[in-house]
């Protein structure tokens, strides 16, 4: 027996939150890649492990809010948790590889290429990983091809945003890279989600149980937490938020000459070789 899938439980309220959380994550790790670029070799790590974190936990906490509105009518679901924090490992681990490879390597396009389809498919694995902790009486199908284009998605959405975020500064370049970044998230999600039917079991039925919501929302305020603290580090560092300091943009301006002080003509070359000195006389000397 095939479930009736509803995504949409909530109407447009949770893909318009997860959306927005995924671009916040998004900026706050790309943000980080790009000043880890400008750094010390010696902060560089912690920069780059920040950014990953804030990608991956942005891409987590978009596929479970959006998760909060998806029901199957016949059936309650729950989570198993081990499997649901599982997914926030995988993802920060395989975003993690992707973006140290471009912060070490640089903007190349063998760096690039490499590290975003292994940051796509970071994205792509903790979505099947989420999903595989899904507890229901039945199972899931997935369309071969609907799969593979959620993938090539993920994989072409990240690449782009790494590329602008590590080769263009400035506020408006990494706001657009971070809307890059949540559209590869949430375009990736529902294109993975087209390709899911749910088959029940034989006799089974709606049983007591608590609503996807109630469930999911206290595993949320962990990484929820942390993207916000992450910002409020991005907001204390110029670097991070406008790729330059101002005080570097401006030549430095030249020091003003008291007004109090005289001013003395430059020194004539007659009279710069009739000053006293070794070997000349001087009116004392006479």
């Amino acid at each position: 027996m095939h479930g009736t899938v509803d995504g949409f439980s909530y109407g447009i309220v949770t893909p318009v939150v997860a959306f927005l959380m995924a671009c916040l994550g998004g900026a706050l790790g790309l943000r980080c890649t790009a000043r880890s670029l400008r750094t010390e070799r010696s902060f560089k790590a912690g920069w780059l492990a920040l950014g990953a974190t804030s990608i991956g936990s942005g891409i987590w906490t978009m596929h479970f809010i959006a998760m909060m509105g998806f029901t199957v009518r016949q059936e309650v679901l729950s989570y198993d948790r081990g499997i649901t924090f599982a997914s926030l490992g995988l993802a920060i681990v395989m975003v993690g590889i992707g973006i140290f490879i471009v912060g070490y390597r640089g903007a190349t396009p063998m760096a690039l290429v490499t590290g975003g389809t292994i940051t796509g498919l970071g994205v792509a694995s903790m979505h099947y990983l989420g999903m595989a902790g899904i507890r229901l009486h039945g199972q899931f199908e997935y369309n071969t091809l609907t799969v593979s284009l959620s993938v090539v998605i993920a994989v072409v959405a990240a690449t782009a945003a790494l590329w602008a975020a590590v080769s263009v500064n400035g506020f408006l370049a990494s706001l657009g890279a971070s809307v890059v970044m949540g559209l590869a998230v949430s375009g990736m999600h529902y294109t993975g989600m087209a390709a899911l039917s749910v088959h029940l079991h034989e006799g089974a039925g709606p049983s007591a149980g608590e609503s996807p919501a109630t469930v999911l929302a206290p595993m949320l305020i962990g990484p929820v937490a942390f993207l916000v603290l992450a910002g409020v580090v991005v907001m204390f560092d110029p670097l991070v938020v406008m790729g330059r300091p101002d005080w570097e943009k401006r030549p430095p301006r030249p020091a003003p000459v008291p007004r109090h002080l005289p001013s003395f003509p430059e020194p004539t070359a007659w009279s710069a070789r009739h000053q006293p000195g070794e070997g000349s006389s001087s009116p004392h000397d006479w």
